[in-house]
């Protein structure tokens, strides 16, 4: 046992922190005209910079990437500016804070794409889900297959979205490679049917992931990019024939970017719906192959935290739901101080209430 704590600081790449409290990447469905964030947002990530770090909620990289009502982008002008705003309160309140880049690929709807086509996916193979749309809930369609010269493409639209991130004052960025969205599909067998060079061998499955890290990491430097992966996770119709041996190649091929760190969610419930009862766990495996900082987030508290650092675990430890209802979760787990619950009703879309009017604890205090 160590004696790491969450309140110990720890660097991250570049990236140095005063605690070990990572507040994760919260989709929020808050974005205004032309997917901007909100100007709320600017008061939302302010409160919770005392977090070690914040990674701020996914956000598309292109048109095409967008598969959810209301979310950011980072590929227009005013989207620059927009998170620019976010990004100069954090920092005047002296955090830190890195943006995920997501494409959603198949979790997507023609409502959502330019010109209603299909949505893209490594292959022609529907989810088997049901999204969300302006429209209510609809049938995910089955996407259109890639050609390979596209590819290239979907690359480029991550090295730009990453330049768009250092112009708008991010500290670095987090790739969106987790939770059955574009690169996840790409690498694992159940959504990549492939018979070229990005399917087939799980060298082939991870080429995407490695193609787009490679490309985000010459623009910004592989000490301010993050990869978030998710080996075990059932959403979104995810599967794959052995995701020890997946994603053990995937984190240990990432070796070679010298990452800022790999953040892996697996959750710490058996009967958790993100993974299925009696799904074996990966998390120890690729702790050991990746030789970076180590972020876990599988729905810790403060207990279950304090135990994966000190038993060498994890470097840091992504939060989610305690970061929404709790601005200053940094401090509440400090004192041991009763939590804020969190209202679920008003997690995606709406307007102050569920996102900026959560009290801090100094607000509870008697006078």
């Amino acid at each position: 046992m160590s004696d790491t704590t969450l309140f110990t600081p720890v660097r991250l790449g570049a990236l140095d922190l005063p605690n070990r409290l990572v507040m994760a990447p919260l989709t929020r469905s808050r974005a205004v005209a032309g997917n901007v964030p909100n100007p709320l947002a600017v008061t939302y990530y302010r409160q919770r910079a005392t977090a070690g770090l914040i990674i701020a909620e996914a956000t598309q990289v292109t048109p095409e990437g967008q598969g959810y009502p209301d979310t950011p982008g980072l590929h227009t002008d005013a989207q620059v500016a927009g998170w620019r705003a976010v990004t100069d309160a954090v920092h005047e309140a002296g955090g830190r804070i890195v943006v995920q880049l997501w494409h959603v690929g198949r979790v997507s709807h023609q409502s959502y794409q330019p010109g209603g086509a299909l949505p893209v996916a490594p292959s022609a193979i529907s989810p088997g889900i049901k999204l969300y749309t302006h429209q209510g809930l609809v049938e995910a369609p089955t996407p259109r297959a890639l050609e390979i010269e596209e590819i290239p493409g979907i690359v480029g639209k991550f090295a730009a979205a990453a330049a768009r991130a250092r112009e708008a004052g991010f500290d670095g960025v987090e790739i969106h490679a987790a939770n059955g969205y574009l690169i996840d599909q790409f690498l694992r067998s159940g959504s990549n049917a492939r018979t070229d060079a990005y399917g087939g061998s799980v060298e082939n499955r991870a080429r995407l992931l490695l193609e787009v890290t490679a490309a985000v990491t010459d623009v910004l430097g592989g000490d301010r990019v993050g990869v978030r992966l998710s080996p075990t996770n059932a959403v979104n119709g995810m599967s794959d024939a052995d995701p020890a041996a997946t994603f053990g190649h995937a984190a240990a091929a990432l070796n070679r970017f010298g990452l800022a760190y790999l953040h892996v969610i697996e959750p710490l419930r058996d009967d958790h719906p993100m993974s299925p009862k009696g799904t074996a766990r990966v998390s120890r495996q690729l702790r050991q192959a990746f030789t970076g900082p180590y972020i876990v987030n599988g729905g810790y508290d403060k207990a279950t935290a304090t135990r994966a650092l000190a038993d060498g675990q994890a470097d840091a430890v992504a939060f989610g739901v305690p970061f929404i209802a709790n601005p200053d979760l940094v401090e509440r787990y400090r004192l041991d101080a009763p939590l804020n619950a969190a209202d679920p009703a008003t997690f995606y879309g709406g307007g102050e209430k569920g996102y900026t009017d959560y009290p801090f604890l100094s607000e509870l205090q008697p006078v």
